[in-house]
């Protein structure tokens, strides 16, 4: 899924390209780019309020439909947060509206994880002093390294084309995938400041967004932002 850079607190997201009229898109989650702190969503419980989002498969507008309780650890303590799920009216599908600061199959915020990136990637740190100024298992930290790492090739790439559109300078290619990726989500980020709201989305929270919260997973699609109604990611081979 993709969100409409443009306009974040209507959280307007598509699907990619389809072949054919029947084509069946996998499913993936819904991710609005909420800027509350981790504490204060999980304060809220099921009163907060939730961008409506447009069906992905349909394009029309959702309306809500339940919700379930995950968890999300920040700075050392799990939170049991509410996820709400909407519910297209003309297909009847629904989806989970995960907030920006949460990724697929991960406890940890996103914030979390990307610090430890950067600072084993940039840094002189190592991944275990990272991991214990979050208060995080260092094996829980590597896998994030492990998986940065095998993805970094295609978000590096992802990214770049990314700035270009958003009217940024992409970083120039580097050795180091990973340090290439880094760079090219910044950059893209700044890029996408210039648009209305999105300075407020922090800088990992922004790249959760793009990539529809599989920044981590094993997914080997590009992610892809939509400005508008328009895909303009290439596919990485």
């Amino acid at each position: 899924m993709s969100l409409n850079a443009r306009d974040p607190s209507r959280c307007k997201l598509i699907a990619g390209l389809r072949k054919g009229s029947k084509a069946v898109l996998p499913p993936m989650a819904i991710v609005w780019p909420c800027t509350l702190p981790v504490d204060a969503y999980a304060a809220a419980g099921r009163s907060l309020e939730v961008p409506r989002a447009d069906c992905p498969d349909c394009f029309e507008p959702m309306g809500f439909w339940s919700g379930y309780f995950r968890f999300v650890r920040h700075k050392g303590s799990c939170l049991k947060i509410w996820v709400p799920r909407g519910r297209c009216v003309t297909c009847s599908k629904t989806h989970a509206l995960l907030p920006a600061f949460c990724t697929l199959n991960r406890l940890d915020q996103v914030e979390s994880i990307g610090e430890v990136i950067a600072s084993v990637v940039r840094g002189p740190s190592g991944v275990r002093p990272a991991a214990e100024h979050l208060g995080v298992p260092h094996t829980t930290a590597r896998g994030w390294l492990r998986r940065f790492r095998s993805n970094a090739r295609r978000l590096a790439v992802a990214f770049a084309a990314l700035c270009v559109d958003l009217g940024a300078d992409a970083p120039a290619p580097v050795s180091d995938p990973m340090t290439f990726a880094l760079g090219a989500i910044a950059a893209s980020w700044r890029g996408a400041c210039a648009l209305p709201g999105w300075l407020a989305v922090h800088p990992w929270r922004f790249c959760s967004s793009v990539c529809g919260g599989s920044l981590f997973s094993t997914n080997t699609n590009s992610p892809w932002l939509v400005v508008g109604r328009r895909r303009f990611m290439p596919p990485v081979p």
